[in-house]
């Protein structure tokens, strides 16, 4: 088996959806422009992807008040400093920053609807980045 895609219910997916393109570079895969307006989105390798969606026959969950541990979504960068800057000015907000013994920088923030979006700044990236 591979991955295929995550999924999240989110109150409004086409402003989300919008938001992810324009500015974390993510590519819109696939979409439905009626109910649920599911949209996937892609990272530039197309290797992964999120779908998000807006199902009211199913809960909506607070992301904002969920602890950023308990899930997140997480993309790399090789500057997460600069891109935490630059996201607060668009509307995401900082929860903490963590510096790794081997160099590495997590930056944990919140995208404008509260959803935990991690940036993260490997000393050593994965395989593929």
């Amino acid at each position: 088996m591979k991955f295929e895609h995550f999924a999240l219910n989110v109150a409004d997916v086409r402003a989300m959806a919008r938001w992810y393109v324009e500015h974390l570079g993510f590519q819109i895969a696939r979409r439905r422009e009626d109910a649920p307006f599911t949209h996937f989105l892609a990272d530039e390798t197309g290797r992964i992807v999120i779908e998000l969606y807006t199902n009211p026959a199913a809960l909506i969950p607070n992301y904002a008040n969920q602890d950023p541990l308990v899930y997140h979504l997480a993309v790399f960068t090789p500057d997460a400093r600069a891109e935490q800057q630059r996201l607060e000015k668009i509307g995401a907000t900082l929860y903490f920053e963590d510096n790794l013994p081997d160099g590495s920088r997590l930056t944990m923030m919140r995208d404008p609807w509260g959803v935990p979006l991690q940036l993260c700044q490997r000393s050593k990236p994965f395989p593929g980045f």
